[in-house]
């Protein structure tokens, strides 16, 4: 067995910046990671319009000041390939490479209470320990496959947009479906429909989704950002979006008709998360989400040439963001092209896929290419796939069976010195997910270095503590309109999963604050032996 101090697992934003400060700590920590380079979620997400959903100015570290300074972004929302490079720039900077194996898989983590130590197995049938086990792999990691009978008989090339291949797929004349209509198919599917000869969307539920108004980064916008950027970054870690975005300011039902829909025309005009944010009651209030619902679908008819095709395309079944919000590039006007066709499988679903393509109750599609657009097991996939087992046997799949526990989404009654960037309970998912990460790395590294500097062997959440905490983030959710969908926040995506609201609707202020007390008062609420 290979001894360290501690072990990380993942190089997306979460593991660098976990390794970097471990760094500094002076102790000897390794980070595990199964891909061949550094990049998480941006490694594996490759797929054609893949970008992310935060405005670039936001949407990076905040502890390196000179980056932040020499550092370029092309447009407003970044595409995978920049945020990949801008990655691997962080990660050569801080000589983080020399502690990270690559092409490592972990399938196991055990706990050995003698030792008070983690036992962690990897695929190439490798043992390492560390005292301190930190989980960074991310919540949208492990691609979610739908059961669907005869996957597996398909003779055409079958592809996910979470493993998208490392080289360019070329379309070009081939005949292609894409299964979903989630985030990751509303950004890839205008671009897929450039090059096949005929594209076939497979709609089960339509999403809200609101204009992006990418453009090239405005150089005035960017100097200013520039020239002010410790102020912006620390106004926003009190926000409740993590973000710069103006939030929370305007009550829509106290607005007159004519002023609602004028302040609405102008969030769409801005795009991207302007369309939500300004809000403070469009996520409590049915009456004003019906407001923003409706004028969404009227911006959707607008686009849209054929009106029942329109129609299909206006989310009905969910409140306006209670799903993740969708910022979409020419979306909908991919719809008006004579090759892209649209296939509603509430009124005729996916009975199997065959050989030469996907068979509906209506009749038998023939393609090239299948895309499954499906997204993933959020949130607790990644922890679960990996066998971790903490004090007196306890698997944290057997724990989280019946719904995931866990106090601050950082670590779980059973689990002593296991931590998770991130996880689930923490406001994650539902903000700027960078300086989410950046709060919870800190909020680590500080519990790491209060123990060693008290030579402390474990420490773990009381139960009580951990319960009060799990009942606090479901009553934080029963307060608004989220649990009324059938989301992937509430693990209604995959089969068996337990229903129930997993990450914290408070914000990321109100989150700092709770978690900065807990730490003042000796982490209260954890046990420390």
């Amino acid at each position: 067995m290979t001894q360290h101090d501690a072990i990380v697992v993942g190089t997306g934003f979460a593991g660098l910046y976990m390794l970097h400060r471990l760094h500094a700590q002076g102790l000897n920590a390794i980070v595990l990671e199964q891909g061949s380079d550094v990049g998480g979620t941006w490694y594996w997400n490759r797929y054609p319009g893949a970008r992310c959903d935060n405005e670039s100015l936001g949407y990076s570290y905040s502890f390196l000041p000179d980056l932040d300074q020499e550092w370029s972004w092309p447009e407003r929302y970044s595409e995978q390939p920049v945020i990949l490079r801008y990655l691997n720039t962080v990660a050569d900077r801080l000589d983080l490479r020399r502690d990270i194996r690559f092409d490592t898989r972990v399938e196991a983590a055990r706990f050995d209470e003698q030792s008070s130590t983690w036992a962690v197995s990897t695929a190439q049938g490798e043992t390492l320990t560390a005292r301190y086990l930190v989980m960074a792999t991310g919540c949208l990691s492990v691609p979610n496959w739908p059961e669907i009978p005869g996957r597996d008989d398909f003779d055409g090339d079958v592809l996910h947009t979470a493993l998208w291949p490392h080289e360019d797929y070329d379309f070009t004349g081939k005949t292609v479906a894409v299964i979903g209509t989630g985030s990751t198919a509303i950004q890839s599917i205008p671009k897929i429909a450039e090059q096949a000869r005929t594209l076939t969307v497979f709609q089960r539920t339509a999403n809200h989704c609101v204009p992006a108004q990418n453009m090239p980064m405005d150089p005035e916008v960017e100097a200013e950002r520039k020239a002010h950027y410790p102020e912006i970054r620390a106004k926003s870690r009190l926000t409740r979006s993590g973000d710069f975005v103006p939030q929370g300011e305007v009550t829509l039902m106290a607005l007159s008709s004519d002023k609602q829909q004028r302040i609405l025309e102008d969030c769409w005009q801005q795009g991207g998360f302007y369309t939500q944010y300004p809000f403070n009651d469009v996520l409590t209030d049915p009456n004003a989400n019906a407001i923003v619902t409706a004028f969404s679908h009227d911006q959707i008819r607008k686009r849209v040439k054929d009106p029942a095709v329109a129609e299909l395309l206006c989310a009905k079944d969910h409140p306006f963001g209670t799903k993740r919000l969708c910022a979409d590039t020419n979306y909908f006007e991919t719809y008006n092209l004579d090759h892209v066709h649209l296939v509603n499988l509430k009124s005729t679903p996916i009975k199997a896929i065959t050989a030469s393509g996907i068979r509906t109750s209506a009749r038998d599609h023939e393609v090239d290419v299948i895309v499954f657009a499906t997204g993933f097991d959020a949130m607790t996939g990644a922890l679960t796939s990996i066998d971790i087992e903490g004090r007196d046997g306890l698997r944290l799949r057997d724990k989280w069976a019946e719904g995931t526990r866990a106090l601050l989404g950082v670590a779980m009654n059973g689990f002593p010195n296991l931590f998770t960037v991130t996880g689930p309970g923490s406001p994650s998912v539902m903000i700027n997910v960078v300086p989410a990460i950046e709060q919870h790395v800190e909020w680590i590294d500080r519990c790491i270095d209060w123990m060693e500097q008290r030579g402390a062997q474990t420490i773990e959440p009381e139960a009580r503590a951990e319960d009060a905490w799990v009942e606090h983030v479901n009553e934080t959710a029963n307060a608004t309109l989220f649990p009324q969908a059938n989301s992937w926040y509430m693990g209604a995506n995959i089969p068996g999963k337990p229903r129930m609201f997993m990450p914290y609707v408070g914000g990321l202020g109100d989150f700092r604050r709770r978690c900065d007390e807990i730490a003042d008062e000796g982490y209260s609420g954890f046990a420390v032996t």
